[in-house]
């Protein structure tokens, strides 16, 4: 929950979890207090966000796409595509709820009811206004710290290696003398 990359690799994870077993969640019945715990849990941990940008940027390639044809249209087509744009906007309702489906099908609805508690109150706020900030510094950290294992790790290899070959030689001259 601290980036974006975990909440897209649940996504995904669910997404799969969906196409791998329809069947099975399908069989399981999901009460709409179920789902609207999972929609509170979603809302406040902006699980969705991420997707906001689908159809504005469908649009503009879209729109590119027409008026690199149509170059003499381009004020037509971009309020074209623009209304068309418009009229699909609600379509965004069913991504809502399907996401909610996922989150209801791998939570319980008090677990639901608890993520959507914390991340409403002010730590969980915080969490995700500073959690981006955070995973950035962590990374840093962890990437200075990885360089310093790694130099330590070869200069006591390289350290090792030449005890190794300074005990070897004499045995290597004693042979030579036989």
């Amino acid at each position: 929950m601290f980036s974006r990359m975990p909440m897209r690799r649940i996504f995904m994870i669910a997404a799969t979890a969906i196409f791998l077993f329809p069947a099975s969640l399908q069989a399981q019945e999901v009460t709409e207090s179920h789902l609207s715990a999972a929609r509170a849990a979603i809302d406040a941990i902006n699980a969705t966000d991420q997707f906001d940008q689908i159809l504005p940027n469908a649009a503009t390639q879209v729109k590119s796409e027409l008026i690199a044809n149509n170059p003499d249209r381009e004020a037509a087509i971009s309020e074209m595509v623009d209304n068309a744009a418009l009229e699909l906007a609600p379509r965004r309702a069913a991504l809502e709820n399907e996401i909610a489906r996922v989150y209801a099908n791998l939570f319980t609805e008090e677990e639901l009811t608890a993520i959507a508690n914390f991340y409403q109150s002010g730590a969980g706020q915080k969490l995700l206004a500073q959690g981006p900030l955070a995973t950035r510094n962590m990374l840093e950290a962890a990437e200075v710290w990885s360089s310093g294992i790694v130099r330590d790790l070869r200069q006591a290899a390289f350290e090792g290696l030449r005890e190794m070959t300074a005990g070897a030689a004499p045995a290597a001259d004693e042979g030579a003398q036989n």
